[in-house]
């Protein structure tokens, strides 16, 4: 028998961080050709939870391996469940800041492109995670 999958096989468990600069830009990356789902579509840096590993703990180091900074998680938000090609993720969403570092697409491969975006003008296709986390911060 295979190995069960994380988000098919049993609910998975990640999130990420909508990562805010001083000019209440976020920054989000854009799913290549290679990502596992939703490709073409912007969204926060994150990923899944390891087992053993804390959900922000999970957060930060996703964004040290997408990113190559270290950032500040400042609040946390409501989980999104999302429901993505027919698997079922549940996903923690906080507000960063970027604490160190420069950002940088440290995996091309994964994402065709990282831009800061205004708050009021941002693209059309997010992911349902980020969509629910952008909202919630703009409620404020």
């Amino acid at each position: 028998m295979g190995k069960s999958k994380a988000g098919k096989d049993y609910i998975g468990v990640g999130g990420g961080a909508l990562i805010i600069n001083d000019q209440n830009k976020t920054l989000l990356l854009q799913r290549g050709k290679k990502a596992s789902n939703d490709i073409g579509v912007w969204c926060k840096p994150g990923g899944a939870v390891e087992y053993g590993e804390t959900v922000e703990a999970m957060i930060k180091r996703e964004v040290r391996e997408e990113l190559g900074v270290e950032i500040e998680i400042i609040k946390w938000l409501k989980h999104t469940d999302h429901f993505v090609d027919d698997s079922h993720w549940v996903a923690f969403n906080c507000i960063a800041t970027i604490r160190s570092g420069t950002p940088r697409n440290m995996e091309p491969e994964k994402h065709s492109e990282i831009k800061w975006f205004s708050l009021d003008k941002l693209p059309r296709n997010l992911a349902t995670p980020t969509k629910d986390a952008i909202e919630e911060y703009l409620k404020k």
